[in-house]
């Protein structure tokens, strides 16, 4: 089972990014599931949502404690929130910023494997929005292929109808600019 824990900001779509990841996986044929965490939130306070990805029956209901994935949708969130806590030490942290994966280690001590984009660049140029929730699946999936950037391409269009496309080619243009570098020792 790969666990995935979503950090963002309320009203940037971590929940719906969650929910596009179950369903794509569930279409393969996996066994999924994908629910926030709900508090006091409000637009633009931070969030978490989480997604499990199985090819058996996934019997956990409670959050995510120690995920495979760290998804970090606004860079904004890094200073606040200890996105590391409880990611495994094999796990990846995939990073939406315009710093490089050596200025965000140097800033930050990240050692894990990394992926990052500059998903709010992508988002602006394709969709007219800082919405980064959709272009940072796409990073996901470069950098760990738990399921195939196509299968999102079905759950998108259904969530998005008529702005779909900009949103599958922001994915898509995520998935072919995200650097992704190991574990650093």
């Amino acid at each position: 089972m790969i666990e995935v824990r979503i950090h963002g900001r309320g009203g940037q779509g971590g929940v719906t990014s969650a929910e596009m990841l179950a369903i794509a996986a569930i279409n393969e044929g996996k066994f999924a599931q994908a629910f926030p965490s709900f508090g006091p939130e409000r637009r633009g306070a931070p969030v978490v949502a989480f997604a499990r990805v199985s090819d058996i029956k996934i019997r956990n209901r409670t959050k995510v404690y120690a995920p495979d994935i760290v998804v970090v949708l606004d860079p904004s969130v890094l200073s606040i929130v200890n996105v590391e806590e409880g990611l495994k030490d094999d796990g990846l942290l995939v990073i939406n910023s315009h710093k490089t994966i050596e200025e965000l280690r140097r800033e930050y001590g990240f050692k894990t494997e990394m992926a990052q984009v500059d998903a709010t660049h992508i988002a602006m140029e394709e969709l007219g929005l800082p919405i980064t929730n959709t272009t940072m699946l796409g990073a996901l999936v470069k950098g760990k292929e738990i399921i195939s950037l196509d299968s999102l391409v079905a759950p998108l269009e259904k969530r998005f109808g008529r702005i779909a496309s900009r949103n599958i080619k922001a994915m898509q243009r995520a998935y072919q600019e995200t650097v992704v570098a190991g574990k650093e020792s």
